[in-house]
């Protein structure tokens, strides 16, 4: 409560320094154009406007209290939910905002209303001297000195909730161990605020300058005149400079930002080969200079934690392969077969990487086959051979089980279905075509011809040629026929050219014996 009270010490004085700061203005415009009032007039003119500032007092402490109460509700009464609590800290990142409406609406109408209304109607009765025009620009100039105002308080509020979005943090953690945070949510632009704050803090000044010269002598001719043809041409130069130059300033300090903006945007989005350029010379530069700096640390620590991820990954094929030294290296052939494939089918190189890792663990399921059934040598029963089936199930199940669940999401597919076939007489899910995923069409083809042309207990593996013609033949049935095409026409291109050299080296070697 003691921080609360602090809070409303500090809106009151950020009140009254706003309407120093419009008496001081506004006692200016009179010291420049004061008002020709009879002095029996005086005291109908000075009612007028205590009536019309206790009417401002009256509707600024109402809305002043509406827009307060949520904010004292948290720190006077129990707080109801995580929601209500946040509820109240989007509430107080408003508040500057609100208040500023407060002063440009109830506070400006209490005010600019019952002032204007009564000088016209007592001008028309004739008991007030003063005429249309000159209550038109008292008006006026009321609008411009209280969107000053506005503007002054709107910044304090801003420094003045500080202390309280803090306190709300803390409430947070203790009440509910949650974080409160707008997550990125913009409430009001920086570029709006700059923009608009510019441009009243240049043109708001000449505005009343020019309205208080006119008040004065709007009833001369020649000064009339004058004002016009030479103090209008100048007035439009000098807005439209404040126009222009907020707009600038204003490109000049978003620019950088945003630059910001879209580099964090691309690191979320797990990109981080460059970082800002520095185009600035100001403190942005120094802004630049740490955010590159933390993306480098953030560029090593990523390249770490994927050697760690593709250590990972060796190591899990590695095992699987230790089980059975006639199978050893058999996820790593496979792993390096398939991602000939996706380079050759164009793939992007994050699926080019997804599907080397899904590669490496297509067998992992084999763990959890006991070693009778496994390593067996002869002719699998049909029971074992059902286990055996089983094993694109238990891989998947397997790598379910790894946190966190999205490192492993994009594997899993390739794990689970690379033993399907494309006539759908293929195992576990019985797919065909296109439905088996695009990493089981691929390591298919990839781990039948390792299969084919490796080593086993019993048998030896057959000639890479005859592999070749087996995939050329299955494809369309057993293997998707574009990627085993691929494959093999790739297979025979390399046995081609390295035909020539192996010629050249017989040669060599009959030449030296001959010698």
């Amino acid at each position: 409560m003691t921080l609360y009270k602090k809070f409303i010490s500090s809106l009151i004085v950020n009140y009254c320094m706003g309407m120093l700061m419009a008496g001081t203005a506004g006692a200016a415009l009179l010291m420049i154009s004061p008002p020709q009032i009879p002095a029996e007039e005086r005291l109908l003119f000075i009612g007028i406007h205590l009536f019309s500032g206790v009417v401002m007092v009256v509707l600024g402490w109402g809305v002043y209290h509406i827009q307060l109460r949520p904010i004292r509700n948290c720190f006077v009464n129990h707080i109801e939910s995580f929601g209500y609590l946040h509820s109240v800290y989007i509430r107080t990142h408003r508040l500057p905002s609100l208040v500023a409406k407060r002063i440009m609406g109830p506070h400006l109408i209490g005010y600019l209303l019952p002032s204007t209304a009564l000088c016209l109607w007592f001008a028309h009765t004739g008991q007030l001297s003063l005429n249309y025009y000159q209550v038109f620009l008292t008006a006026a100039a009321a609008i411009l000195v209280t969107g000053m105002h506005a503007l002054v308080e709107f910044y304090m509020t801003s420094n003045s909730i500080q202390p309280v979005l803090l306190e709300l943090n803390n409430r947070s953690y203790d009440l509910y161990e949650k974080e409160l945070s707008l997550h990125g949510r913009v409430l009001i632009s920086i570029k709006s605020k700059l923009r608009w704050s510019l441009f009243v803090i240049v043109a708001v000044p000449l505005l009343l300058y020019s309205m208080a010269i006119e008040y004065r002598y709007g009833g001369d001719i020649f000064i009339n005149d004058y004002f016009w043809r030479g103090a209008a041409a100048i007035l439009c130069v000098g807005l439209a400079f404040a126009f222009i130059g907020s707009r600038l300033m204003t490109r000049d300090t978003v620019t950088p930002i945003q630059l910001l903006y879209e580099k964090m945007a691309e690191v979320h989005n797990g990109y981080l080969r460059s970082g800002v350029s520095d185009l600035f010379s100001d403190e942005f530069s120094r802004l630049v200079s740490g955010f590159n700096h933390m993306m480098r640390g953030l560029k090593i620590q990523a390249e770490r934690n994927n050697q760690l991820l593709e250590s990972y990954f060796s190591t899990l094929a590695a095992a699987l392969d230790a089980r059975d030294p006639y199978t050893a290296g058999h996820s790593e052939r496979v792993a390096e077969y398939a991602v000939r494939i996706g380079r050759l089918a164009n793939l992007p190189e994050k699926e080019i990487q997804d599907l080397r890792k899904s590669a490496l663990l297509h067998d992992i399921g084999k763990i959890g086959i006991k070693d009778a059934v496994l390593l067996k040598e002869g002719r699998l029963t049909e029971e074992e051979w059902d286990q055996i089936k089983q094993h694109p199930v238990l891989g998947e199940a397997i790598l379910k089980e790894i946190e966190p669940v999205d490192a492993m999401a994009s594997v899993l597919p390739g794990v689970r279905s690379h033993h399907e076939r494309y006539d759908g007489a293929g195992y576990p899910d019985g797919l065909s075509g296109e439905d088996i995923p695009l990493f089981g069409r691929i390591i298919a083809v990839a781990d039948a011809f390792d299969a084919m042309t490796s080593d086993r207990p019993y048998r030896k593996g057959m000639d890479e040629g005859k592999a070749i013609a087996i995939l050329e033949e299955g494809g369309g049935t057993q293997w998707d026929p574009y990627f085993s095409r691929l494959f093999t026409e790739d297979y025979r291109r390399m046995l081609a050219e390295s035909a020539p050299q192996k010629s050249l080296s017989h040669v060599e070697e009959v030449g030296s014996k001959s010698e």
